[in-house]
């Protein structure tokens, strides 16, 4: 092995870094013995020297190895007791990736010997592996320090209420016919000039990425010839995923988050600081079991082998410790300060928030995001729930977060399916769903509302099968929701009846009005607006194919002008994308109400009804210009043609039909000649006012 000096260096930036003369190495571990740094061969197939890491200053492990070069390759190897009763499986057999690693160097093997037991042992993780798991593991590298030089200055657009649109990096564009071969499934592919333009056609302002995190794909999985597609296994906060690295490398990344910048597009990261790739007590030992895993990770009490499992995911991340914390909001202006993104949706976020008290929205977590000066600028997301003691949170988050809303999606596709007192709750989740949210001053964007999203039916599946068919994922279809509102509207599955064919389309498109018409911030799942289907998986986090891969060429060309359509129509009447939730006040500049709500006729709704199906929604906007919109919407889920009668208009002007979802192409405009309106069954229609028009 090569023989280097090594001196104390600095504990106070934790990682690898390059200062032109030099590396210098720090780590976080506080129950250690003694920490070890590798260095290997540029192949990554030799270690070419080991050396202890000099220095403790508190937990902090450091050391400085001048003359080593930026490239280099490097890991660790940690020692100290192996007592899973006790929670500590230290194994210095096992090589470690530095927590804070920019960059890997070589691919994970699934192997028995990156297990820090004997798999052959009848004590299974009680027992202790001797094999070196180097051969099987990726190294660290010590990166080019211009490649992460100068801040990136992102949109930032807080509060935003127009829509997101989330994208996986590699399925949006794999099987794009306009993006080059070599860039498919690729960061840069994102930023391709057709996939700019669709978005701009559908007025996405922020494309939200599954995770890009530098991930695994779990052994079950590989054993039976699968991948983990969606990527939440993550095991580098700070490195991008390789596996979407096209020509430019690493600076490819970069380069399309400035291309999305360019192109008014925020960038959102979905991020799952919640567990990570390591797994349960008979997972392998890649990085922060080996470090320290009574520290890195919740154990249960009184049973220290063992992992809380709040997440449903094998472990549980422990960011109630401090240096645990300090890595995360390390993370999140890493991505931030250095790569440019503008927010994150947080996965499972309840377990964040979990103290030992259970969920709290003002607990260490979101107390050191909102006070720290990067993170507290940037969108959060929080996805808001998980599956431990009290893990349903939906509307509890701190007032900074915008929230998943799946009791939106759920409604909206029991009230189209038919459901029987659907239509009561779907009146509050059309305005925002002030009953959850209204509290604290906070806004109505706060509610994501959604209809499909990467985990579930896509909305085409949603109209085309009334069970799951996951079979591929090898799992004898236990797994994903059983509960998905979903109606095949008469015959499963793919069909040639052209009859069912045009309800589901109609169905597809009531699903759609709904949602760009609702008030909240409007989430879009990629290839939605093109009658994406994945053959009926509601769970295809497994499915690293054509399953998943957004099917261009199959692509409703009619669909996707629609949503063009819709998308145009919510930008251009702020009375739909209010920020302010609406309770029927009257505007004091023209006491009209900013909402009301009538049946077909025009009389009061008689909310109590049970029968209640068919409504209509005036809602009116007035701004501080003076400006001022009104939308009246109507909803027929009954199958029979009705006539609505319009809002009186005492003064100029008349109603115009804007958006209606009988019509598949663009809306002609007509004026309405009378205060009634014919509107198709099964539909949704959106008249708008035009001329100037005095209400009483």
């Amino acid at each position: 092995m090569k023989r280097l000096a090594i001196t104390s260096g600095r504990f106070d930036r934790l990682g690898a870094h390059h200062d032109g003369g030099g590396v210098n190495f720090a780590v976080f571990s506080e129950n250690a013995t003694r920490i070890e740094l590798c260095l290997f061969s540029d192949d990554g197939s030799e270690e070419i020297s080991r050396m202890p890491l000099p220095e403790r200053t508190g937990p902090v492990w450091h050391g400085y190895v001048e003359g080593l070069e930026i490239g280099t390759l490097y890991g660790y190897r940690v020692d100290g007791p192996y007592t899973p009763e006790a929670g500590h499986r230290f194994n210095s057999n096992k090589l470690l990736i530095d927590p804070y690693t920019r960059e890997f160097f070589g691919q994970w093997k699934n192997h028995p010997d990156i297990l820090g037991y004997d798999l052959a042992s009848p004590q299974l993780d009680l027992s202790f592996s001797p094999a070196d798991s180097a051969p099987h593991v990726p190294k660290s590298v010590v990166s080019d320090p211009d490649l992460f030089s100068g801040g990136r200055c992102g949109l930032h657009r807080r509060g935003a209420r127009d829509l997101i649109y989330e994208a996986h990096v590699k399925g949006l564009t794999r099987q794009h016919p306009d993006v080059p071969d070599r860039l498919r499934g690729t960061y840069e592919g994102l930023t391709c000039d057709s996939i700019i333009d669709h978005l701009h056609a559908l007025g996405v302002q922020a494309i939200e990425l599954m995770p890009v995190h530098a991930f695994v794909d779990d052994s079950f999985l590989l054993d039976r010839g699968l991948k983990n597609y969606w990527g939440y296994n993550s095991i580098g906060f700070f490195a991008p995923e390789p596996r979407y690295f096209g020509p430019a490398g690493l600076i490819g990344f970069r380069r399309m988050v400035e291309r999305f910048h360019e192109a008014d597009i925020e960038v959102i990261l979905d991020v799952v600081y919640n567990h990570t790739a390591e797994g349960d007590h008979r997972g392998p030992t890649l990085s922060f079991r080996g470090f320290d895993n009574a520290c890195y990770y919740r154990l249960l009490s009184g049973q220290k082998r063992y992992y809380v499992v709040d997440t449903g995911c094998g472990n549980t991340l422990n960011v109630s410790h401090p240096f645990v914390l300090r890595m995360v909001l390390d993370s999140l202006r890493f991505w931030v300060d250095t790569m440019g993104v503008d927010g994150f949706r947080f996965d499972l976020a309840t377990t964040l928030g979990r103290e030992d008290h259970g969920f709290d929205p003002n607990g260490g977590f979101f107390d050191a995001l909102r006070q720290d000066p990067v993170l507290a600028r940037v969108r959060m997301i929080a996805e808001p729930w998980d599956i431990g003691p009290g893990g349903y949170q939906l509307g509890a988050f701190p007032t900074e977060f915008s929230e998943w809303n799946d009791r939106y999606r759920d409604t909206v596709r029991r009230y189209w399916r038919g459901d029987e007192h659907s239509t009561q709750e779907l009146g509050a989740r059309l305005l925002g769903s002030a009953d959850m949210f209204d509290h604290k001053g906070r806004r109505s964007w706060v509610s994501v509302n959604f209809v499909a999203a990467h985990d579930g039916f896509t909305l085409a599946d949603t109209t085309s099968y009334a069970h799951k068919h996951n079979n591929a994922n090898q799992e004898a279809n236990h797994d994903g929701h059983n509960a998905n509102f979903s109606d095949n509207c008469g015959i499963e599955g793919v069909i040639e009846d052209t009859r069912i064919i045009a309800i589901r389309k109609r169905r597809i498109r009531n699903l759609l009005a709904t949602l760009f018409l609702s008030q909240g911030t409007p989430m879009l799942l990629a290839g939605d607006e093109l009658g994406n289907s994945q053959f009926g998986n509601n769970n295809a986090y497994c499915q690293d194919n054509e399953t998943s891969w957004i099917d261009w060429k199959e692509m409703d060309s009619e669909l996707l002008d629609f949503v063009s359509q819709l998308a145009a129509f919510r930008r251009a009447h702020p009375a739909v994308r209010q920020s302010r939730f609406l309770h029927g006040h009257r505007h004091p500049e023209n006491s009209q109400k900013d909402v009301e709500w009538t049946d077909l006729s025009g009389r009061p709704l008689q909310w109590r009804d049970p029968g209640l199906s068919n409504f209509c929604l005036t809602v009116r906007y007035t701004g501080a210009d003076e400006e001022s919109d009104e939308v009246f919407i109507a909803f027929n889920r009954s199958a029979m043609r009705q006539e609505v009668t319009l809002p009186l208009l005492t003064g100029p002007g008349s109603w115009r039909r804007c958006l209606d979802t009988d019509q598949t192409g663009t809306i002609a405009g007509d004026h309405a000649e009378s205060r009634l309106a014919p509107i198709a069954g099964d539909s949704v229609v959106a008249f708008v006012v035009e001329g100037e028009h005095n209400s009483e």
